[in-house]
Formats: structure tokens, C-alpha cells, sequence
């Protein structure tokens, strides 16, 4: 893994806390992107090298939408770099986690990603970013 590529938060309402956030970095968000296949509506901020990804759902039956319901809102995943998703995918699922995805899928922000279920990472969920070239 490469760096900590960004810290997603679950929110209620996606406009309200672009502009709670706004207020909190000094600068607007600087991208929005719906990824339907999640039903999840998404925001970006950059933070200095880091970015924080704002995830609204956009579906009541999405993993977002089930996230708030159990937990309300705040940190859902951590997401980390990697050069080699397929390759950390394999390596993580050989050291015993549970990897929710075994192929790569399309994520928001132009990256691939898989997840590993937070039973095997101590309670959080983890998220691998690999960018997609063009």
C-alpha cells in the first residue's frame, strides 16, 4: 500500500455537509460523481495530500443507506493506494482477510476498487484504490 488515499464519510444529506465541510477546509469540494451501481451519490475535498470523500445514498436499500440506519453518520471506510489491486487482492486474501471483492469493480473518483470486510481488519472497513489508466 502506497498512502492513504482517502477517508470516506457516510452523510445524510450530501449538499448540507458540502457546505458544513466547505466551511471546516476553507474551499469547496472540487468533484460530485453519482456510482449507481453502489447507490451512493459522492463528493471529493482535497486536504493537503489527502482527500476526504463525502457518500450520501442515493438508493434506500444501498450500503450506504444500510450504514446510516445501524451507525448514523461519520467514518464509513479508509481507503489506501496501491499499484497492483489485483495483485494486493491476493495478497491480502492469503494473509486471512475476508475480501468482499475478488475482482476489482469500478468506483467513483477514476479508480478501481475492492473492499475487505471490516470483521477482518479490527471494525473498519478497508478499501484498496487502484487508479484506472487511460
Amino acid at each position: 500500500m502506497n498512502k492513504i488515499e482517502h477517508i470516506g464519510i457516510a452523510v445524510k444529506n450530501l449538499k448540507e455537509s458540502n457546505e458544513l465541510f466547505a466551511k471546516l477546509f476553507g474551499k469547496p469540494h472540487y468533484k460530485t460523481e453519482e456510482v449507481a451501481s453502489e447507490g451512493v451519490n459522492t463528493s471529493f475535498f482535497q486536504v493537503g495530500e489527502n482527500k476526504i470523500e463525502l457518500l450520501e445514498a442515493s438508493q434506500p436499500n444501498s450500503p450506504i443507506a444500510k450504514f446510516l440506519e445501524k451507525k448514523g453518520e461519520g467514518i464509513h471506510h479508509i481507503a489506501f493506494d496501491v499499484t497492483d489491486i489485483e495483485a494486493e487482492i491476493a495478497r491480502l486474501k492469503n494473509e486471512g482477510f475476508i475480501v468482499l471483492n475478488e475482482v476489482p469493480k469500478k468506483g467513483a473518483d477514476n479508480k478501481l476498487v475492492a473492499f475487505l470486510h471490516p470483521k477482518s481488519s479490527n471494525g473498519v472497513l478497508i478499501e484498496l484504490c487502484q487508479e484506472i489508466k487511460k
